[in-house]
């Protein structure tokens, strides 16, 4: 991206959107690092075992009933 300028108006627009286009990068990134956050707490780690466990039995439970 080679941009040859001839004021410094379109310099100064062009670093204020490259400015505001890093700040909503790092938003974005901050938003990811807390949905992983989120996703390692201790209670979705129960609650994804006891689903687990649940299609767990109901497939032991119908083998046995259709034994």
């Amino acid at each position: 991206m080679t941009n040859t300028y001839k004021d410094l108006e379109s310099i100064d627009k062009d670093l204020k959107v490259l400015n505001l286009e890093r700040q909503i990068a790092w938003e974005e990134i901050k938003a990811v690092k807390e949905e992983y956050k989120e996703d390692f707490r201790p209670y979705n780690w129960i609650q994804t075992a006891v689903k687990v466990a649940s299609k767990f039995g109901t497939m032991v439970l119908l083998k046995k009933i259709i034994k």
